[in-house]
């Protein structure tokens, strides 16, 4: 039984029985005298309750106040596996993005040991155990972050200062919020832009500056924001208009094969190996860069304006070598 049951179970006997013995504790509880002090330590210094010992009864109760005994402990009582799974969940968070969340997180995170005791996972352990590999992920500023992210779930409107990298300009969007998308390591913001008048993904790491405004934010319909930045090619989704047959050789077959590409893909297995994968999109742009990453182990069948351009890359690519 660990420590966070017992305190549960000794917090459930004294308010059943009003007074306890020790013997009582030690028998029930199949613990240690050092056990039970460790455990009323806890009781009395961390929930601030005051458990006396009446040498007449020889047994333990709960303090009296004016509204009747003190007896319920303050916050959520968690099993030691509950802990465990919510301390290495925050820690798996905290790799994902460094200092994404800390200044929430952190007090949390130093209760739930407290709880834990001796027991408790220490970073370090998990990021030695665990290890997440950033690739190509860009990291948000904290404070951008918790202003989406609130913004968000409070369905408040949004004031940014946007950096667009493909035509390298800064402009002010006032921006209603959909949803946050963490996508290929990197945070994104679907959002009904005021400025455009249109459905935008933002890259929340391309935030300059964001104010939570007071204005509730423009609620776009489910279907419609599916529809329109959710069944296209990836982060740069659109309505899907095209379709591309790709044929993988059997080498990259099997790993394509267990990698998921788009929610609507299909894929067909030839008897010689061959992977045949089609796929929606809307932009090539992201979907040109996972073909050319296959190399020679990829082809474009269709449609013939993505394989010429897969064409033109690998042409203008060789001609530096």
């Amino acid at each position: 039984m660990s420590q966070t049951t017992r305190i549960f179970t000794i917090q459930q006997m004294l308010r059943d029985r009003g007074s306890v013995s020790k013997e009582t504790f030690l028998r029930e509880l199949e613990i240690s005298e050092a056990q039970f002090k460790r455990d009323l330590a806890m009781l009395r210094d961390q929930f601030q309750k005051r458990i006396p010992y009446d040498p007449k009864t020889r047994s333990y109760r709960i303090e009296e106040t004016e509204d009747g005994p003190d007896i319920e402990l303050s916050g959520p009582m968690y099993t030691m596996a509950e802990i465990h799974a919510m301390l290495l969940m925050q820690d798996l968070i905290t790799q994902i993005q460094p200092g994404l969340l800390e200044q929430h997180l952190g007090p949390v995170r130093e209760r739930l040991k407290l709880l834990l005791g001796s027991a408790a996972l220490s970073s370090e352990e998990v990021r030695r155990r665990i290890r997440i590999l950033h690739m190509a992920s860009r990291p948000v500023e904290p404070k951008h972050f918790r202003n989406v992210s609130q913004a968000t779930l409070a369905r408040r409107r949004l004031a940014i200062r946007y950096h667009g990298r493909t035509s390298d300009e800064i402009t002010e969007r006032d921006v209603s919020p959909q949803r946050l998308v963490f996508y290929r390591g990197n945070w994104y913001l679907d959002g009904w832009c005021h400025v455009r008048n249109d459905l935008r993904s933002f890259a929340v790491d391309a935030i300059e500056a964001s104010t939570v405004l007071t204005e509730t934010a423009y609620e776009v319909e489910e279907d419609f924001l599916n529809e329109h930045l959710g069944s296209g090619y990836g982060i740069f989704a659109g309505p899907a208009v095209h379709e591309a047959v790709l044929r993988f050789a059997p080498a990259a077959s099997r790993w394509v094969t267990r990698e998921i590409w788009h929610s609507r893909q299909q894929r067909q297995i030839e008897p010689t190996g061959h992977l045949v994968l089609t796929i929606p999109y809307s932009n090539d742009r992201e979907l040109l860069m996972d073909i050319l990453r296959y190399g020679a182990d990829v082809e474009v069948l269709s449609p013939d304006s993505l394989r010429n351009t897969v064409k033109r890359e690998m042409q203008e690519a060789l001609e530096r070598y």
